[in-house]
């Protein structure tokens, strides 16, 4: 019997070896794994049979890996590129490593952290680029420099601005204070152009005009670092966009930036912006009008920084609804006919399809009337534009039938918490009574994005449902800019430290890209289900509100999840965060098996294949724990 069982165990380890040996390397070579953005990988090793047996193969600790900081939390997703993994720390330091041993190849620090600025520990990715001869790593960093790094040497190329990076900053058309400006989203390559956004803090009272950084997205030469363009998020005078500007706003308001990551179609030479919200967040009495280019995708030319097409996704935005995340790019079919589409979610909830050639909508967005200010000085969009399809994939807006109802003890308590403040349909604006915000600041969708999978034209979407307070007030300082000036609580908690609303409070929605029709939600994770007040109901999983990472192969849909203190000061009522690499059925939503952690993920998973083993790579840890890479595989 023995020798039978020793048979078979050499019989299958000839077959994996047999199967390894014929196994092509699969790289990660993008942020989001390709110019797409689909975070999806075409690999079938790691599939429900097995998951439950991954184990960590290595773990890398970064130079700054024991330091803990204010702000200092493990956002970046590392790449895979012909057998080594590269990767920025929370500190921007890029790190080389043996894609199968883990062993540190190099470093290369650009010292960012010594300037200080509001951006320090907050870098979430870089850039693979190559002419075919050599490669190049690009990355910004919190003291406002573009980066080119050798990846043979480590070294910066001396061929590239001033001996290897340029002053981002410095090459904007007017000064700006530079601690509230900084890089913290990977830049993208296309056609041999570097295009770079910007991180801007936009949530501070008004500065003066002369420094309120423009959040113009810009283009460099990969190899000289010469500047090849500039596109002005706030249209300039003679700028197409620049009448949506009422009362010559556009020479006061800044921000508009593109903070996100971003996409591109290189057969069509195409870059796809997502912008943000102009200053200030919350109050546009002084930006009368539409304001664009303001929370609009906007495609441009990746050679010229030319506006191929747009389309503004709120007008005149007063609730920080940033385009979070990175548009995706697929293929699909529709009606029967081919189609290529961009798929932008949203911290509304919402996510947008138009056809990335021409901008059309795939489906029909109506504008339909909102809830107007009762600020005299604020000129709200009497409408906003609401897609058809798909519908939205998070709660949207506020009314009591939303409201926690586990027990009836729990929802008189809410309605107790909310019955001083202004709630309404989702684009309910800012008032000075209190508003609250759902989705709030941060999604919805936030900067986590969505995955993709090319062959099911599905996309599957975490979100979470996190209420925000958001209030205005008079400004008496006689020489503000603003007349009121607007704050937020995040987030608006419930009852017993528990969430406001029903759940689930994090989900993941799969959505069919061929029809516009969900397919799918499941919750992620069990959720406060343990807190004392619900803890004897036997309750369903009921989610968590954190941000989630998905991640697709062929096989799987791959999830982590932050800790909350990642994002925000908050603590849980539960006692438990689920530390875990979650896996669910693609077609089902069915959870097939999760893996613990030694801590949450901070930064997106990404997986990838080398030497005929997959892994899966997740940055853990944050301001509190220290940071690390941890890398699981199957064992051998």
């Amino acid at each position: 019997m023995a020798k039978v069982q020793f048979l078979h165990r050499l019989l299958y380890l000839f077959l994996v070896l047999a199967t390894n040996a014929q196994a092509q390397d699969v790289s990660w070579t993008h942020y989001a794994a390709d110019a797409a953005s689909s975070k999806y990988a075409p690999l079938t090793q790691i599939n429900k049979d097995n998951f439950a047996e991954l184990s960590v193969a290595w773990r890398y600790t970064p130079p700054d890996g024991g330091i803990t900081r204010r702000f200092d939390t493990n956002r970046g997703t590392p790449l895979v590129v012909d057998g080594v993994l590269y990767y920025a720390s929370p500190l921007a330091i890029l790190c080389a490593v043996d894609a199968v041993t883990g062993e540190e190849l190099w470093t290369f620090d650009p010292e960012s952290w010594r300037t200080g600025g509001s951006f320090v520990g907050n870098l979430r990715g870089i850039a693979y680029w190559s002419d075919g001869e050599y490669g190049r790593i690009f990355f910004g960093t919190a003291s406002d420099r573009l980066y080119a790094i050798d990846t043979a040497t480590g070294m910066p190329d001396p061929a590239f601005g001033a001996g290897g990076y340029v002053d981002v900053a410095g090459a904007l058309r007017r000064p700006i204070d530079r601690d509230n400006y900084g890089i913290t989203s990977p830049p993208i390559v296309c056609r041999g152009v570097v295009v770079v956004g910007s991180s801007i803090v936009d949530w501070r009272f008004r500065e003066p005009a002369e420094y309120t950084a423009p959040g113009d997205v810009q283009g460099f030469d990969a190899r000289t670092g010469a500047k090849v363009w500039e596109f002005r998020t706030i249209p300039q005078k003679g700028d197409y966009g620049n009448e949506t500007w009422e009362s010559d706003a556009w020479k006061t308001s800044g921000s508009a930036n593109v903070w996100a990551a971003m996409s591109a179609d290189e057969e069509l030479g195409y870059v796809y912006l997502p912008v943000s919200t102009p200053s200030h967040d919350f109050y546009g009495g002084e930006r009368p009008g539409d304001n664009l280019f303001g929370e609009s995708l906007v495609c441009v030319k990746a050679e010229t920084g030319e506006r191929v097409w747009h389309y503004q996704l709120i007008h005149h935005g007063l609730w920080d609804y940033d385009i979070p995340a990175a548009p995706v790019l697929m293929d699909v079919e529709i009606d029967g006919r081919a189609r290529k589409i961009v798929a932008q979610v949203t911290k509304q909830a919402f996510c947008y399809v138009f056809d990335r050639v021409t901008g059309e909508p795939i489906w029909p967005i109506v504008e339909k009337p909102v809830p107007q200010s009762p600020l005299s000085s604020e000129k709200a969009s009497p409408t906003q534009p609401i897609p058809s399809k798909p519908a939205a994939f998070d709660r949207q807006g506020l009314s009591e039938d939303d409201l926690i109802d586990f027990t009836p003890e729990l929802r008189q308590a809410a309605q107790a918490l909310v019955m001083k403040f202004r709630k309404g349909p989702l684009y309910t604006p800012p008032s000075e009574q209190g508003t609250i915000l759902v989705p709030g600041l941060l999604g919805g969708a936030d900067w986590s994005g969505a995955a993709a999978h090319p062959g099911k034209g599905l996309l599957y979407v975490p979100s979470h449902t996190l209420p925000a307070l958001v209030w205005t007030k008079r400004n008496d300082n006689p020489l503000a800019l603003s007349s009121y000036i607007a704050g937020t609580s995040e987030p608006f908690a419930g009852p017993r430290g528990l969430p406001l609303t029903k759940p689930p409070y994090g989900r993941i929605t799969a959505i069919d890209m061929q029809t516009g029709e969900h397919v799918w939600m499941s919750p992620v994770g069990r959720g406060p289900a343990d807190h004392p007040a619900l803890r004897d109901l036997d309750l369903p999983d009921l989610g968590w509100a954190n941000r989630s990472f998905a991640v697709a192969t062929s096989t799987l849909l791959l999830v982590a999840s932050q800790d909350p203190d990642s994002f925000s000061e908050r603590r849980s009522a539960s006692a438990s965060q689920e530390a875990y690499v979650r896996a669910f059925d693609l077609d089902t939503g069915d959870l097939v098996g999760q893996v613990a952690l030694p801590g949450n993920a901070s930064g997106s998973p990404m997986t990838y294949m080398v030497a005929g083993r997959q892994y899966i790579a997740v940055p853990v840890g944050n301001r509190r724990s220290g940071t690390e890479l941890l890398v699981l595989a199957l064992p051998f």
